[in-house]
């Protein structure tokens, strides 16, 4: 039985807190270590080991820190497969889909080794007579990540990367129900030349996080989880002077044209909607079948999503368990829930027969037709294997739904119609946008991020964005005289 603890200082960290969680393998139910839960005293040691190690990174030249980027990068490449083995172990997706996910989480790390171009100043000359003015990138300080469950590689990686080349300090808060990941970074920082100090893990609860939102340490904060705690982080973080950028909950649509290949559409849907068990901030969890197509369309859905083998992610199956007990029990409540309020269950997910222990967090794909909008598996953000058919009669009405959702995080239209795509993406009130894409993540070089109540504050994760959230610009203003001066030095000149 593992004690699964903090990183500080290039090491793991005990802390002082006697509080622990059991962290459970979700395909066995078996528990498998326990996670030390800090108290305030260990946040406020780690965050003050950060704020210590930031002044020495802040000044390393670029030429250093891109170094340790490439080598951890070099390192996240050839043992990606050992990251993935641990995320599947914690969260029950399955190998595959794992692996998929760090393979994108490297995406960052490999913008990131291209930061010294993102942090380029301006610079006029002569701007008044014999004033130049120039402007510089700084960093900010040390930076909390408080991240989600679903993706305990990713979504850190969404943040760190750029953070730690742009020349902050990192203290990463995992979730508790799978920390472990956080460790093996770590670790692999330490392997790849990182100063001690710079990235750093605090394992916790509230208590934790409520210290990162309230630590003077702190100077900004990225979140990503549902959205009522999202306001929350946004709100107690930005009361505490703190730049915070919180990613919050989604409910994202996909809208079927007549018009539209079905084949494609239907698979699309299966991919989007039961991938690692529904539990994506980007999983397509409600589609919109637009006229007469809506019959073929769940059709199609239910003889593919029949097929889907669930089980034990480490067994070549199609879909992992869910997270936890609870939240199995909590998204199967939201079928029986759909079913009492009048949807058509055409796949039930509660009558699985899983590849796997008997006691494993098991629910199948399920569908459900005709969800109307006032039902709570349609307004609600399932985060499950649950996908709820709405029927419209329209384009405008499809679009009018979507617009009139408080979540704009991403959205798919699937249709062969080029008119009716332009209109779409110009037209549409959500974040990210796909076209016969059902899951729009964008690349590393754009920014992830949707609208409305799916994000706080205007600041996305990675890209640009992301350059731009972990420092801030100084101008600064020059007059000299025009003294000469120099000296002999015959040698190609290095960076250092």
């Amino acid at each position: 039985m593992q004690t699964i603890a903090h990183w500080l200082d290039g090491k793991p960290f005990a802390g002082t807190s006697e509080a622990n969680a059991p962290v459970t393998n979700p395909a066995t139910g078996v528990v498998t270590g326990h996670v030390t839960l800090a108290n305030v005293a260990d946040v406020r040691t780690v965050v003050d080991a950060a704020a210590a190690a930031f002044p020495a990174w802040r000044d390393a030249s670029l030429a250093k820190r891109t170094q340790v980027l490439f080598k951890f990068r070099e390192l996240l490449s050839a043992r990606k497969e050992e990251l993935a083995a641990i995320v599947t172990s914690e969260h029950g997706k399955v190998l595959a889909d794992a692996l998929g996910e760090v393979s994108r989480g490297l995406e960052i790390v490999e913008f990131a080794c291209g930061i010294p171009h993102l942090l380029k100043g301006g610079y006029t000359e002569n701007a008044s007579t014999k004033v130049d003015i120039f402007s510089v990138r700084q960093p900010l300080g040390p930076i909390a990540i408080i991240s989600p469950f679903n993706f305990p590689a990713m979504v850190p990686m969404w943040f760190f990367p750029v953070a730690i080349a742009a020349g902050n300090t990192v203290v990463l808060k995992p979730s508790e129900k799978d920390p472990s990941a956080s460790l093996w970074i770590a670790e692999l920082w330490a392997e790849a030349g990182l100063p001690d100090g710079v990235f750093n893990v605090v394992q916790g609860d509230k208590v934790a996080v409520d210290e990162l939102l309230e630590n003077p340490g702190i100077k900004a904060v990225s979140f990503v989880g549902s959205t009522p705690i999202a306001k929350y982080v946004y709100e107690n973080g930005t009361k505490h002077g703190k730049r915070v950028q919180a990613l919050g909950g989604a409910k994202n649509h996909m809208v079927v044209l007549p018009d539209a290949d079905l084949d494609l559409a239907a698979d699309a849907a299966v991919n989007a909607g039961f991938g690692s068990a529904g539990e994506r901030c980007m999983a397509i969890s409600a589609l919109v079948a637009v006229g007469p197509i809506a019959d073929d369309m769940v059709s199609r859905i239910a003889e593919r999503a029949k097929t889907i083998k669930t089980g034990d992610g480490t067994r070549g199956t199609d879909m992992g368990p869910l997270v936890t007990e609870a939240h199995r029990d909590k998204v199967a409540a939201y079928v029986a829930a759909g079913e009492s309020a009048g949807a058509t269950v055409v796949l039930d997910g509660r009558e699985v027969q899983a590849d796997g222990a008997e006691d494993g967090f098991w629910l199948g794909p399920t569908i459900l037709d005709n969800v109307t909008t006032e039902m709570s598996v349609y307004t609600d953000e399932i985060f499950g294997p649950v996908l709820s058919v709405v029927r419209v009669e329209s384009y405008d009405e499809a679009l009018a739904l979507i617009n009139g959702n408080p979540y704009g995080n991403g959205t798919a239209l699937f249709t062969n119609d080029g008119g009716a795509a332009r209109r779409f993406h110009n037209e549409v009130e959500v974040g990210m946008v796909g076209i016969n894409v059902p899951i729009p993540v964008p690349m590393a070089y754009y920014s992830f991020g949707g609208w409305k109540n799916s994000l706080f504050v205007d600041s996305h994760a990675h890209g640009t964005d992301g350059v731009h959230f972990f420092t801030r610009t100084k101008a600064v203003t020059t007059r000299w005289l025009d003294p000469s001066h120099g000296g002999l030095n015959l040698g190609f000149p290095q960076n250092h």
